[in-house]
């Protein structure tokens, strides 16, 4: 394997020029540097990346961080953000939370040491004073953690508001919500936005929403409950996909027909929504976008370009197929 020593001795230079040349920092002649371009050419030298980063204390990495990647969103969320990252010459760091704070604090940890560039983090536990503390660019995505934090996020309300107002022009009279983890935003927006629709309906209590904490199973566990206590229930709202996933799961465990006897309608609008059966009406989010301008939106902070905006908050709609 061919060494910055290699190239230093076939340049006829010395190590540290050849550095000057592959960091461009500090003066090197002209027709120096075109001897190390054409030694590094013949020798096809690529520069130790790790070194790099540990001499500059800067790589060209972001990192991103997610609650769970075994949600689709955040699969597809994450794909968005690598392509941008690659389009515009950055590499990018996957991190898994669980959603866990001291997890999130690890990575923080971790992705500093590794010199990363900046960082897209979608957190219910992340503070503004952690952010201040990195002392490098964060852009908080679907979720806002502070304001004045750089935020991508949609119209999380407004969606909820139609998902719900949708299964009632279905004919619908009884709706239930399999609401997403208390205390994250985007779950309390949904269920705000599901309970300013039916919150005066006669037929409404409090034991209509059950806790699917965005998970699957905790959504089949959650419906079984909820249809349990409520057989009435003719329309549920699942705060997002794979939740909706597993209320129809349980639908057809109970015998109930879907969109028959019980419509179910999700949020997100992951891929997986089209090719299970019967497809699921849901609320779209603009995933790929949100990945994209985080990511655009980042590197910009990072290499200090004019922001007109910092907090982009993305329309929502409704896609009717078949589980309604």
């Amino acid at each position: 394997m061919t060494s910055i020593k290699d190239v230093a001795r076939i340049a006829g230079v010395s190590v540290a020029t050849v550095s000057r040349v592959l960091n461009d920092k500090g003066y090197v002649g002209q027709r120096t540097r075109e001897k190390v371009e054409k030694a590094i050419k013949e020798t096809s030298y690529k520069p130790n990346e790790v070194a790099r980063s540990l001499f500059k204390k800067q790589s060209n990495t972001i990192g991103l961080i997610v609650p769970d990647i075994m949600n689709p969103f955040f699969t597809e969320l994450a794909r968005a953000v690598e392509d941008m990252a690659i389009k515009l010459g950055y590499n990018v760091i996957l991190c898994n939370s669980d959603g866990n704070g001291d997890k999130e604090q690890a990575y923080l940890d971790v992705l500093k040491q590794k010199y990363v560039n900046g960082i897209i983090v979608s957190s219910n536990t992340l503070t503004a004073q952690q952010v201040e503390e990195l002392n490098i660019p964060v852009v908080s995505i679907d979720r806002e953690i502070s304001k004045g934090l750089p935020t991508i996020v949609v119209e999380n309300k407004k969606g909820a508001m139609m998902a719900t107002r949708y299964l009632q022009s279905k004919g619908c009279r009884n709706i239930g919500h399999i609401r997403g983890s208390y205390g994250v935003v985007n779950a309390e927006e949904r269920y705000e936005g599901y309970k300013e629709v039916v919150a005066n309906e006669p037929w409404f209590r409090e034991s209509y929403v059950v806790n699917g904490n965005f998970d699957m199973q905790s959504s089949i566990e959650a419906t079984a409950e909820l249809l349990r206590l409520h057989p009435e229930i003719d329309g549920i709202f699942a705060a997002n996909d794979i939740m909706a996933i597993g209320a129809i799961k349980v639908a057809h465990q109970l015998g109930k027909k879907v969109p028959e006897e019980l419509a179910v309608i999700g949020f997100d609008g992951i891929k997986l929504s089209t090719v299970m059966t019967p497809e699921l009406t849901t609320i779209v989010q603009p995933i790929y976008k949100l990945g994209e301008i985080s990511a655009e939106m980042l590197i910009s902070l990072m290499e200090q370009q004019p922001i007109e905006n910092t907090y982009c908050k993305l329309d929502v709609e409704l896609i009717e197929r078949n589980s309604t």
